[in-house]
């Protein structure tokens, strides 16, 4: 197994440009499938390494669905100012109920996944903080009370940080749980493989990820490395007992994969600390 300081150059075929591949021998988990297990898998192939995709989290419709769908007509009835987007997956949500808010209602978006699954989807947006998470959704919230309720339509496991902060904020903020987060089991022999320490890397994307990897896999094989999208996710997983190698500074694939790249180049190089 190559030293995580080595760099693999390799040239192309006209051998006029080396390829840096950073990553090639590693064996990376990805936990999670569908789109976005796809797109980071892509993105780990370019840069030498070998993916495994064991989807540990999956989706099941609202345990409210009668409230979800009264909201949604409320929505679409123009009752809310604001429709408040966390994640690619309340997209899919929306997409099902067949929800089109009316055009006085404005969108925003945590993050530029959420906000490019919403426009793919057909939704215009009409806010994307700098700063992609909960927080900085709050921080920057461009709104004002007189603009009306703002209806917030999360996994039923979020934490309260964006209602409440809209809160405080003086924003009649209402939260509906749009799906479920349920742990899946990752086949035997990836758990094997990551107890062997075969898999040299896994990515963690959400809180809920996190407290499946340390469920599963836990306690990792010295040298395993973590790394995590954004400081909440960070947060949330070592508080779930896991250690953090390295978090990428937005919350995007692209940046995901890039701080696992860049830690491979250079581990000595430690993570930044956390802010609760």
């Amino acid at each position: 197994m190559s030293s995580l300081h080595d760099v693999t150059i390799e040239r192309t075929p006209t051998g006029a440009l080396p390829v840096v591949k950073p990553l090639l021998g590693w064996r990376v988990l990805v936990p999670r499938g569908g789109k976005w297990g796809d797109g980071v898998a892509a993105q780990l192939r370019n840069l030498g390494a070998e993916p495994v995709i064991a989807p540990l989290i999956n989706f099941a419709p609202s345990d409210e669905p009668e409230r979800l769908a009264a909201e949604f007509t409320a929505l679409q009835s123009g009752d809310y100012g604001w429709l408040v987007v966390t994640s690619a997956t309340t997209v899919d949500v929306l997409v099902g109920y067949g929800v089109r808010p009316p055009a006085t209602t404005r969108v925003a978006a945590v993050g530029e996944t959420t906000a490019h699954a919403l426009q793919l989807a057909g939704y215009s947006v009409d806010f994307v903080p700098s700063d992609h998470s909960a927080r900085g959704l709050v921080r920057e919230w461009p709104g004002s009370p007189a603009q009306g309720r703002a209806l917030v339509p999360q996994s039923e496991i979020a934490e309260p940080t964006l209602v409440s902060g809209l809160i405080e904020r003086g924003i009649d903020a209402v939260f509906v749980s749009a799906y479920r987060t349920i742990g899946v089991a990752a086949p035997a022999d990836v758990v094997a493989d990551v107890a062997a320490g075969r898999i040299r890397a896994l990515v963690i994307s959400s809180g809920s990820v996190a407290r499946q990897v340390a469920e599963q896999f836990a306690p990792l094989p010295d040298g395993t490395v973590v790394v995590c999208i954004g400081p909440r996710t960070a947060y949330d997983a070592r508080a779930a007992g896991l250690t953090v190698h390295r978090i990428a500074e937005e919350r995007t694939t692209t940046a995901l994969v890039r701080a696992l790249a860049e830690h491979a180049m250079d581990p000595d190089d430690n993570a930044p600390p956390v802010v609760a």
